[in-house]
């Protein structure tokens, strides 16, 4: 595609490593939502990649569509682990409420992340990838040939993702540090929300956060913890270098 900005939030690499895909096959560059400050006018053609939150969005992404310029179409590929609820309908309201044109909306099943209280097993996660591959090769051939899909009108969660979202603080609350924690700073550093500092030389989590749990499944020490449980599992995908996750390519 001509002149393609492909935009990106991944705290665990899921989206990143569909916009990588979507780079090799139709060219582009890759920009981190979260650090970008444009209103994509550089770019001839537009495309999102996100995770669904709470049957929702995380946060930097309903603030880039408040920053988009006008009129501009959209083409939005959203992954999840649980269930869509309706949420690729919820986003072209969304859009279309910040004056925006969605042209076309993808949505694939990824491995879950939001794994604080139980993580499925690895072989279930490895057939996710597997499907997810064939579905990513669907939706490139799709764009490539210009066959779009719309959602049919259908009912969305919208009250259950902005009560969620507006309880999303609590899960910072509830986050800790172990013994294990050597100081180096990289939660505070890979936390979008700044809601992560050093207070009287301790790590220290505030009131917002936004839920992306970056900070559990990155620290290299598997030191941060929910609820004062020592869950050992984290996800990263498997197939992106971790030290590229909300980088621009």
């Amino acid at each position: 595609m001509k002149n393609l900005g492909i935009f990106y939030f991944s705290s665990t690499g899921n989206s990143l490593y569909i916009a990588q895909k979507v780079s090799g096959e139709l060219g582009g560059k890759i920009l981190f939502i979260p650090t970008y400050n444009g209103d994509g006018s550089e770019f001839d053609n537009l495309l999102i990649v996100t995770p669904i939150y709470s049957f929702g969005m995380p946060i930097p992404v309903l603030d880039l569509l408040q920053h988009f310029e006008k009129g501009r179409e959209l083409i939005v590929i959203q992954n999840y682990g649980g269930m869509k609820g309706g949420a690729d309908k919820l986003f072209c309201e969304y859009a279309e409420k910040e004056g925006l044109k969605v042209k076309s909306i993808f949505t694939l099943k990824m491995p879950e992340n939001f794994t604080l209280v139980m993580s499925p097993p690895n072989f279930y996660k490895n057939a996710i990838l597997k499907s997810a591959d064939r579905r990513i090769t669907a939706i490139l051939n799709d764009i490539a040939v210009g066959k779009f899909r719309i959602p049919k009108k259908k009912r969305t969660k919208e009250h259950t993702y902005l009560k969620n979202k507006n309880n999303w603080y609590l899960i910072g609350k509830r986050f800790s540090v172990t013994e294990n924690c050597t100081k180096c700073g990289k939660c505070i550093s890979l936390c979008c929300a700044h809601n992560i500092s050093f207070v009287d030389g301790e790590i220290t989590f505030g009131e917002n956060c936004m839920a992306c749990l970056g900070c559990f499944h990155r620290c290299s020490a598997k030191a941060v913890i929910y609820k004062n449980k020592d869950n050992k599992k984290r996800y990263i995908n498997p197939f992106v270098d971790e030290k590229l996750i909300g980088k621009d390519l």
